[in-house]
Order: structure tokens, then sequence, then C-alpha cells
């Protein structure tokens, strides 16, 4: 596949995700910018490596910038601390060409890159579950609504989440 297709497809991605999949999206790629300046640091390849932990603080800071602390209270508000721990962590990185410091801030973020991956399969599953009930040509219920008797598995909340890439 020519690199302008892969451009066109990866945006196409995005263009079409959910909020939950646009947040896991975010974490894989921090995920994947840290592994890139983990490599880079064994390669003795300071710019590489600079370029892929910046990239990766980028995004973490533009996950913190977008909490919302009002609804998320407690979460939001560990969030933010975790964050900013992950950002201080990050300036080893670079500081001392730590490379133990970018591998905690993977493990830290693997749980919950893991957690938004979950939420985001159930997200698409509800939706996909609506479409085919409005296919068959019964109204759908709303999401987040209790389902009737006859449907398997619990009822979800909707979802107030909302990111900007």
């Amino acid at each position: 596949m020519n690199e302008h297709a892969a451009h066109t497809y990866k945006q196409q991605q995005v263009n079409t995700a959910s909020p939950a999949k646009m947040v896991f999206m975010l974490y894989e790629k921090i995920l994947s910018r840290l592994q890139e300046a983990q490599n880079a640091i064994e390669r003795k390849d300071i710019q590489a490596r600079c370029d892929a932990n910046c990239n990766a603080m980028e995004l973490i800071a533009h996950l913190s910038k977008t909490l919302d602390m009002e609804q998320g209270a407690e979460i939001a508000a560990n969030l933010d601390k975790l964050y900013t721990h992950c950002l201080i962590r990050l300036m080893d990185v670079d500081r001392f060409n730590d490379r133990d410091a970018a591998a905690e801030v993977i493990r830290l973020l693997k749980p919950i890159r893991d957690s938004w991956a979950t939420l985001a399969e159930k997200s698409e599953g509800e939706l996909r579950q609506a479409i085919m009930t409005v296919q068959q040509g019964r109204p759908a219920p709303a999401m987040g609504e209790r389902k009737v008797a006859d449907d398997a598995g619990p009822a979800r909340a909707k979802s107030s989440l909302s990111i900007s890439a």
C-alpha cells in the first residue's frame, strides 16, 4: 500500500470513529510513540527519541486538556494527576535519556488504553444493534434505555464524552 493510501485510510478511521474509539486511538498513538522513543534510545538516535517523546507528551497534554473536571469529578481529577505524573516522567526521557521513564509511563497507560478499547467495542456493538433493529422494522430503543426483557445483556448508559482530534 502506498503512503498516500495509508494516510487516507487512517484519516477515514479517525473521521468515522466513535468518541470512545478516538480516545482509544490516542492512547494507542501515545504508547506507540513511547515505544519508538525507547527504540531510539537503544539506537542512540537522539533526534528520533526527542521527536517520539515530544509527540507522546503533546498527546498526553491533549488528553489532559480535554478532561471535563465538572462531569468527571474524582475520575477526571485522578486522570489529571496521572497525566501530570506521566509528563514529568517523560521529561526525564529527554533530560537523562531514560528508557525506564518511558517504560513506566507505558505500564501506567496500558490498562487505561485497554479499558477504552473495551468501551469502544461495546459502544460500537450498541450502534450495530440499533442499526439492525431499525433494519428489521422495529423502532430502535434509545441508547442507554433499558432493553426489553427478551434482549440479552444489561442496558448501557449513554456516553457524554466528547473529544477533539
